[in-house]
């Protein structure tokens, strides 16, 4: 028990390390959505895209289909990828490696969600700044389940919708299956042949009552062996969008609302 419970207590502080962290979630302080042509980024009155801070000008955005090019405003010290630029191709973070445009404490970078997008970054925002941290129900090994998996025939995918109201599909690997309270719960786990865990969008009948009303993040511990897989709901989390209001978060599809009161892992975050 007590090594199980320094277990957990070890994760979520990797979780509270993460989400802090000067990249973390709470440092986002913005998100702009780009217009086919020119943008004009700053903070000026007129700017297409306003920024919180850094140099009044940051130079023009020009987006053509999926081309995004950017021209930093010349002498305001803003670095692309570290580097002082004249001109640069940003890639989004569907790329897997967005480019970093940076001033200070303030940064950029795209994003893609059917359209494309500035993710706006402060190092000191009142997010960060203001974190008081986590309120988590106590720790109880009865909701660390070895559960059954299912596989899903290859190539199966799932609608999944976001807080913006978009929708895409994504890959199912499996669904899990356990007992709590005499009953048998099911989950969706997403992934792929390349994911080193499932990840589960989740909610239950505490969301929106003790937990985030959009639901919680899971990952299982590790890949299904045999038939089984480790779903430990003490590592249940916020999404980003329970800190702020720039995040696109995914939410539950309809098949991951348990009919369960999940009294386990991180309560609704509460400024």
């Amino acid at each position: 028990m007590e090594s199980y419970v320094a277990q957990v207590m070890d994760w979520r502080r990797g979780r509270f390390a993460r989400l802090t962290s000067e990249t973390g979630y709470l440092t986002q302080v913005g998100l702009e959505w780009l217009q086919e042509g020119e943008n004009r980024l700053g903070r000026f009155d007129d700017s297409t895209l306003r920024m919180p801070g850094g140099p009044d000008d940051w130079g023009v955005i020009t987006l053509d289909g999926d081309s995004v090019v950017y021209r930093p405003a010349p002498g305001a010290g803003i670095r692309v990828d570290g580097k002082s630029v004249d001109e640069a191709v940003l890639l989004p973070d569907t790329s897997g490696q967005p480019t970093l445009v940076s001033h200070g404490d303030h940064s950029f970078y795209v994003i893609f969600r059917q359209s494309y997008a500035l993710r706006i970054k402060d190092r000191n925002g009142p997010d960060r700044v203001g974190f008081r941290g986590i309120k988590s129900y106590d720790i109880q090994p009865d909701w660390r389940m070895n559960a059954r998996f299912v596989p899903a025939e290859h190539g199966t995918t799932i609608e999944i919708a976001n807080i913006l109201g978009q929708t895409e599909p994504s890959p199912v690997f499996g669904t899990v299956e356990f007992e709590r309270d005499g009953k048998t719960h099911r989950l969706i786990g997403l992934g792929d042949s390349d994911s080193t865990s499932l990840w589960f969008l989740f909610a239950d009948r505490t969301s929106g009552r003790e937990t985030y009303g959009a639901g919680r993040f899971l990952y299982s511990d590790g890949m299904p062996e045999n038939g089984r897989v480790v779903v430990d709901f003490n590592k249940a989390y916020n999404p980003p969008c329970a800190f702020n209001e720039y995040s696109t978060c995914p939410l539950p599809p309809q098949e991951n609302r348990l009919d369960l009161a999940v009294t386990a892992g991180e309560k609704d975050y509460k400024k």
